[in-house]
């Protein structure tokens, strides 16, 4: 009994600490999603882009890398700092507050619930018991043996929950670098976890089997853009001198919230054997400082903003005039990180910067 006693408190320090491999030993699905999500590698050790900003901050010559709020939020050594977010991280949120210059997470700490949302539970507190039947033949478990489950929190069913690290940033300048509108973390309909935390097949624990979970692989532009494309619409349209191709963003935040992307809308025109390529047009957000690009911390004004706002249609224009028999290879997608600021970092070798990535695609024959 002695030895049980000393595991469990063993299990229960990796737990609160942030150690995401004791996670994986009951959500083995949910762990092979998130390991490979950009919140296990949100930190300078994991990502290329975010260490190489970070290399060229004027605050690294201090070590003041107030980053790790959201990138690193429970590290305290270097080793966690390489952990990322961790599942803890996300777990423990018990309240977000709202400040001018950026949210604030409020975690629980010294404790071994984690908050979670279920439909049906809203209510309810899970603490782990087991009930024995036919003279202990038969046991049925509620609950974890590892940690309590507070089903009760709101904000894990409206995306509050998001909110403390994605809903909007300002620089020293009081200048706002960034914002998701957190109109899209108000109600339970639909929010930032039923977009980026669908549900998919596979169960969520193998403590207690079932069908579907949240997909913990935080659906984006890295990790899974055709979850994106299917808030994306695209509509032809044929005119005397040529056509137009219209884009409607079904999300409800700007089609690429980072600044560091670039959002493109390509056609290519074929006839009688030929290949034309056709204007390109890029939608972007940069940011300024008098009068020319700048990077986040020097920003103080919005350099050029030409972005897909939310549930906003965009037009393109296209003068050529088609033609009976004509195909339009109409093509929608994105560069995760600016080709001009990948060249300013000297990533021009990491494949997955360079790769013009695609969202959505269309062959439209003319009649």
């Amino acid at each position: 009994m002695k030895y049980i006693w000393i595991y469990f408190a063993a299990l229960t320090t990796l737990l609160i600490s942030g150690n995401d491999h004791t996670c994986k030993r009951c959500h083995p699905v949910i762990y092979g999603e998130f390991h490979n999500s950009m919140h296990k590698k949100s930190s300078i050790y994991n990502d290329k882009v975010h260490q190489s900003i970070w290399d060229l901050h004027p605050s690294k010559a201090k070590g003041d890398y107030k980053c790790a709020k959201c990138h690193t939020p429970n590290a305290k050594t270097e080793e966690e700092q390489k952990e990322g977010i961790s599942c803890v991280s996300c777990h423990t949120i018990g309240d977000v507050t709202e400040h001018a210059r950026s949210n604030k997470n409020i975690y629980t700490e010294g404790t071994k619930t984690f908050f979670s949302a279920e439909a049906g539970k809203e209510d309810t507190k899970l603490t782990y018991h087991t009930k024995s039947s036919f003279m202990g033949m038969f046991k049925t478990t509620t609950g974890s043996p590892h940690h309590d489950i507070d089903y009760r929190n709101e904000n894990y069913y409206t995306g509050k929950v998001c909110m403390g690290c994605h809903s909007h940033k300002q620089n020293s300048h009081s200048f706002e670098v960034c914002r998701t509108d957190s109109k899209g973390a108000q109600n339970k309909e639909q929010n930032c976890i039923t977009c980026h935390m669908p549900q998919v097949k596979g169960s969520a624990t193998t403590i207690q089997k079932t069908k579907t979970h949240a997909f913990h692989g935080f659906a984006g532009v890295y990790t899974a853009p055709e979850m994106l494309s299917r808030y994306i619409g695209l509509d032809f349209k044929k005119s005397e001198d040529g056509f137009t191709v219209t884009v409607t963003n079904k999300a409800p935040h700007n089609l690429m919230l980072h600044p560091l992307r670039v959002l493109q809308l390509k056609a290519i025109l074929k006839r009688e054997g030929k290949t034309k390529t056709l204007k390109t047009y890029s939608f972007v957000k940069t940011l300024g400082h008098e009068g020319r690009p700048a990077m986040p911390w020097e920003a103080t004004e919005i350099h050029k903003d030409t972005m897909i706002k939310a549930n906003e249609e965009r037009t393109a224009a296209f003068d050529e005039p088609l033609q009976k028999g004509d195909t339009l290879e109409v093509t929608l997608g994105f560069y995760a990180v600016n080709p001009k600021v990948v060249e300013k970092l000297g990533l021009q070798e990491e494949p997955e910067l360079t790769r013009f990535k695609t969202l959505k695609h269309q062959f439209i024959s003319v009649k």
